[in-house]
């Protein structure tokens, strides 16, 4: 039997009864919505000719493309706040003991998947790249940063909590204060620094038969987990309560990142001008905020309206919630299998466009010069991906509930 406070998270879907019915739908229409939109980025990573990770960096970018590379951003910082209030909800079931174990191995679990589940997926060479000296290429990005995130809220749980909360807006509103002194890498695929390095800045190195790239600093991203663990008490309030803290929250961290963002006072290392080609590029300019850290006003920018979307997410339309959950309650298996299915569809474009097989087994951005499809293509992919896992999302959410395995809540 649930415990009280847990009990009051039950809005069920009309499905089979879950034995995880403690899970708050809400919370998986979001997770689910912010997945299909990290799909867009990475077919857009795969698809788009002559793509760049970050687009938005060249100042004659098109409006299209920089909303479709800006819109993504909400992913990570959505993700790994919502493993945090996943986790926060879990003190109701589990002693902080319990739970910090369980922190800990699925927090291992998530790292391992990916730097070898994951590596494999991107670069389609299981033994080594030419790009990076016969090297095995592994890039650290989100669950690099969900899972270091948690190993580190294994320990940190122990404190309760309030004492998350306070040390996740600590270091999410203060981390900024470093960008100064902190070593600047130039060349981020570059090795050389020290690894310290990595939980602030993006790097290389090497470990062994590894080329690692730190993509995801980590320091900041422990922040946004602390967080959302501190949060998720509100989580567990009535739902007209939870709706109108979560509108408040999420308006105030809206607010925030206007009035700091317009101020030039702090928040970003990139600042933002007055464009003399217009409103639109300078409002392009002021939206442009930095991801790799995130910084503080990126996530205000991101979480303040996830939060809003979140209080209401359950006021959706029927078809729209039902398919939005599916996606939500199976996000690991989607996002593991949507970059083999990716990168598998690319190697086929790339054939069928005239370029050896061999050429695009490899990292999307060593795909060869020439090849690629325009934007709305690109959706065209992105919308056939999310469509082609809906049945293995839907399989495994099925499962999930149907049963209470243990190894099911590493998936």
């Amino acid at each position: 039997m649930m415990p009280a406070s847990v009990q009051v998270l039950d809005e069920p879907l009309a499905r089979p009864a879950s034995s995880r019915a403690y899970r708050l739908t809400s919370i998986d229409i979001l997770r689910g919505l912010v997945i299909v939109i990290m799909a867009l980025d990475h077919v857009r990573d795969h698809f788009h000719y002559g793509s760049v990770q970050d687009p938005m960096a060249d100042p004659n970018i098109g409006l299209a493309l920089y909303a479709t590379r800006w819109v993504t951003h909400f992913c990570a910082p959505v993700f790994v706040c919502l493993a945090g209030v996943s986790a926060g909800l879990m003190t109701g079931r589990r002693s902080p003991a319990s739970l910090g174990g369980f922190l800990l191995g699925r927090g291992l679990w998530i790292v391992a998947v990916e730097w070898f589940v994951i590596a494999t997926a991107l670069s389609f060479a299981p033994f080594g790249l030419s790009e990076t000296g016969g090297r095995v290429l592994v890039v650290l990005q989100t669950l690099w940063a969900i899972g270091g995130s948690m190993v580190v809220l294994s320990a940190a749980q122990f404190l309760g909590r309030p004492a998350c909360l306070a040390f996740g807006i600590a270091i999410v509103a203060g981390h900024n204060l470093v960008d100064p002194a902190w070593p600047v890498v130039v060349n981020p695929l570059e090795p050389g620094p020290a690894l310290w390095v990595g939980l602030h800045t993006q790097m290389a190195f090497v470990a062994g038969p590894y080329f690692a790239v730190v993509a995801y600093p980590l320091l900041p991203w422990v922040g946004v987990m602390l967080l959302g663990f501190g949060a998720s008490g509100m989580f567990q309030l009535e739902p007209g309560e939870r709706r109108r803290r979560l509108t408040v929250a999420g308006t105030a961290a809206i607010a925030a990142f206007l009035l700091l963002r317009a101020s030039h006072v702090y928040g970003d290392p990139n600042p933002w001008i007055v464009q003399s080609a217009g409103v639109v590029p300078t409002i392009l300019d002021f939206m442009n905020v930095s991801k790799y850290p995130p910084s503080l006003l990126f996530v205000l920018a991101t979480l303040g309206p996830a939060a809003v979307f979140c209080a209401h997410a359950d006021r959706l339309p029927r078809g729209v919630h039902d398919v939005l959950v599916t996606y939500g309650r199976a996000p690991f298996a989607f996002y593991v299998a949507h970059f083999y299915v990716i990168h598998a569809l690319a190697v086929g474009l790339g054939v069928l466009q005239g370029f050896k097989a061999s050429q695009m087994l490899t990292l999307m951005i060593f795909f060869p010069k020439g090849y690629g499809v325009p934007l709305p293509a690109v959706y065209l992919v992105w919308f056939a991906v999310v469509a082609s896992l809906y049945p293995l999302c839907r399989w495994v959410s099925a499962v999930k509930a149907r049963r209470t395995d243990w190894w099911l809540s590493y998936l």
